[in-house]
Formats: C-alpha cells, sequence, structure tokens
C-alpha cells in the first residue's frame, strides 16, 4: 500500500496552476527588468453606455452606446441613418456596406468604439434625391434594383469601387462587387449601372 502523503510532502507540492501563475509573473518581470515588454496600458470600455463621437457623412456625431455595439446599429438604432441593412450579421451580405476612410467596410462586423476617430460615409452622404451622384443616377436609370433592400450596399460598394479603378472592365466590376448579394438576381442591371456611372463620372487631370 502507498505511504498517505505527510503534511511535509504538502508543502513542497507545486500545483499546475500556481506554477503556471508564477511562471507568467516571473516572465513578465523579467521582460520588464530586461525593456524587452511594456506594461499594458489598455483603455477599458464598458460595460455599460459610454459616449463617443464619430464622423458621419462629414459631420461630428454623438452617441452613447455599449462598446460591444456595432457600428451599423449606431448608424440604425442611435443617428436614425437606416441606409445600411441589417440582413445577414455577419459579412457576408454586403448590405451594410458603409466607407471608412474611403473604403468599403461591412459595418455589421465592426464596432462603433472601433469608428473613432475615422472618417465614416453612409449612403445617406453619397448624394440626395435632387442631386444624386453619378452612381446613384445610374442605379435609377438601368432600373438596377428590384425589392431595393441591397441596393444601398451596392451603391457604397460601387462608388468605392469606381474611385479606386474609374475605368473598370466588367470582370473588374464583377469582382469588385462579390461581397454583395442581391437575392433577387439583378446583377445585371448592377453591372450595367456600375459601367453607365463609370462613362459619366468625371476623369480627374
Amino acid at each position: 500500500m502507498a505511504k498517505p502523503p505527510s503534511r511535509d510532502d504538502d508543502r513542497t507540492r507545486v500545483s499546475r496552476r500556481t506554477f503556471l501563475k508564477t511562471a507568467g509573473v516571473g516572465a513578465a518581470a523579467s521582460g520588464l527588468l530586461n525593456g524587452t515588454a511594456e506594461p499594458a496600458a489598455a483603455t477599458v470600455l464598458g460595460p455599460d453606455a459610454v459616449p463617443m463621437s464619430l464622423k458621419v457623412n462629414g459631420a461630428a456625431r454623438t452617441v452613447t452606446v455599449e462598446p460591444r455595439v456595432t457600428l451599423l446599429r449606431a448608424l440604425r438604432n442611435h443617428l436614425d441613418l437606416t441606409g445600411a441593412k441589417e440582413v445577414c450579421d455577419r459579412g457576408g451580405c454586403g448590405a451594410c456596406t458603409v466607407l471608412v476612410d474611403g473604403e468599403p467596410v461591412a459595418s455589421c462586423l465592426m464596432l462603433a468604439a472601433d469608428a473613432v476617430g475615422h472618417e465614416i460615409t453612409t449612403v445617406e452622404g453619397l448624394g440626395t434625391p435632387d442631386r444624386m451622384t453619378p452612381v446613384q443616377a445610374a442605379f435609377v436609370e438601368a432600373d438596377a434594383l428590384q425589392c431595393g433592400f441591397c441596393t444601398p450596399g451596392f451603391v457604397v460598394a460601387s462608388t468605392a469601387l469606381l474611385r479606386r479603378n474609374p475605368s473598370p472592365t466588367l470582370d473588374q466590376i464583377k469582382e469588385g462587387l462579390s461581397g454583395n448579394l442581391c437575392r433577387c438576381g439583378t446583377y445585371s442591371r448592377v453591372f450595367e449601372a456600375v459601367q453607365k456611372a463609370a462613362r459619366a463620372t468625371p476623369r480627374k487631370g
């Protein structure tokens, strides 16, 4: 029969948890002393709602939301900018596309807190019914919509595409809009609209 451990044995035994905790502290301390590590200085937000300043469509807007709130929900539920649509809520359909510093972003995947300090442009910031952009006008002329739910995302993504490439080929248009889905299947009209907009957009220089 095995001998039961004595109290002296218990005092010298080191548990796995104790070892990992001690090793972690020791490694951190060694890094600080050797100048190879810096103490963490992360800013912790929440969990309660906190005020955030967002620059949307050229104007500073303040929202008070929990840090877990996405940019999409901050725009729709707190700023009444409902052009970007919540459809798949996982970045797979493109209906929530907005521009962040000029680049198309799925706003359902970005936290509002991460958008602070960046330029955000929604479909409402591109043009108005009275003064449409070439892309918006081309979508109307080409009848590039059916239910219209995906249209704002396509307009925003098309705008970004033509800014990067003012004269895209059809294959480049398809590739550039591959992140946007139309369940009505109006793709041919969408591609036609982008081609119309490319011809109508003034060239720089």
